[in-house]
């Protein structure tokens, strides 16, 4: 079944439907979890929510005004996490190879799978029945497709993309809704009156690496249906970060609250992984495009997480931003495995206790 081989799951909504979960009172209002504040900032809402055009990383006091009967839910990062590692568990159930995106999202190697309909039934009912949440699922033969296909029929959705299907299924999208086409890069197409995916079949490679580097290249590659990025275990990623871009604000607390949920979702990629990492980096993008970095590196590796919420916060207060910020970002990179390090302390005290 190598055509349908890599599978993308993400879970809907995922902070908003714990909430849900553990609070069956709330299910059909619209809701979003976020600080309560009128400062605050929307970290997730349910779908409907989203019909009234709120959104994640939207002021709470704007999405007030799109609906005033709105349920507003804290944070409970705690329980997100306690909840993501069930999941995980349960993905784990239905690969032997499952990549960690992010708290909510992964993909799982399907090579080895005889039916992957089936499979992708019996997880959904799994998560139902297990922790009452649902999840869309894309299903093909790489990762740029397998993402593209979650995205189709969400919420609860499932699709399947085979290589017959290819470019034309998606040949009239908007450019901007390509996986890997940020803002930026779709406003440079516009500009250069490229609008849809047809459009940019036209363009050759040489086009694409000029006006855009490696990134033309690679998009130039993926809109053909070309990815040959393997799906890895957790243990052998360079880095793993959290990411977001939003309408663009200068709300300094709502934006440190953000940062805060990104520093703790990092946490529990690192506990969950049993690793430790030396540089922790932060990455803005103002809301004229510019962007900005900060790192630390810390030479007894970043674990704990007080550390990385008040290293992450402190990295923040470096930056001296005059304009709005549009995107926040968060990531770790330089891993150590904690278990080798636990065995080389052993050693150690050994050899020290045999002297």
């Amino acid at each position: 079944m190598m055509e349908y081989s890599v599978c993308h799951l993400d879970l809907d909504a995922f902070f908003a439907s714990v909430e849900e979960a553990d609070n069956p009172k709330l299910r059909g209002k619209p809701l979003v979890v976020g600080g309560r504040s009128k400062r605050g900032i929307i970290t997730t809402a349910n779908y409907e929510a989203r019909k009234y055009g709120i959104h994640s990383a939207m002021p709470l006091f704007m999405a007030r005004e799109l609906c005033p009967q709105l349920l507003v839910v804290r944070g409970r990062m705690d329980r997100y996490i306690e909840v993501s590692h069930q999941v995980f568990q349960i993905f784990k159930k239905y690969s032997d190879k499952v990549e960690q995106v992010s708290i909510d999202e992964a993909y799982l190697d399907f090579s080895n799978i005889r039916d992957p309909l089936i499979t992708i039934d019996k997880l959904k009912k799994d998560l139902k029945k297990s922790l009452d949440l649902t999840i869309s699922a894309g299903i093909s033969y790489n990762k740029f497709l397998a993402k593209m296909a979650s995205d189709w029929n969400k919420p609860n959705g499932l699709m399947v993309i085979s290589k017959d299907q290819v470019p034309d299924i998606y040949l009239d999208f908007a450019c901007g809704k390509i996986h890997g086409i940020g803002k930026k890069t779709d406003k440079k197409l516009r500009d250069l009156g490229i609008f849809t995916v047809r459009d940019m079949l036209n363009l050759s490679l040489d086009f694409m690496e000029e006006h855009f580097g490696k990134a033309g290249e690679e998009i130039y590659h993926r809109i053909r249906g070309e990815d040959n990025r393997k799906i890895e275990p957790n243990q052998k990623r360079k880095s793993y970060g959290v990411e977001r871009t939003f309408t663009p604000t200068r709300d300094i607390e709502g934006l440190k609250i953000l940062l805060t949920s990104y520093a703790q979702e990092i946490w529990q990629f690192l506990e969950k992984s049993k690793l430790s990492a030396a540089t922790l980096n932060l990455k803005i993008k103002t809301g004229d495009f510019k962007t900005i970095s900060r790192s630390k590196t810390n030479q007894f590796y970043f674990k704990d997480k007080e550390i990385i919420i008040n290293t992450a916060l402190d990295l923040f207060k470096q930056v001296k931003v005059k304009n709005q910020i549009r995107l926040l970002g968060l990531s770790v990179s330089n891993f150590k495995d904690r278990t080798k390090e636990q065995l080389d302390f052993l050693s150690s005290r050994s050899y020290k206790r045999e002297k």
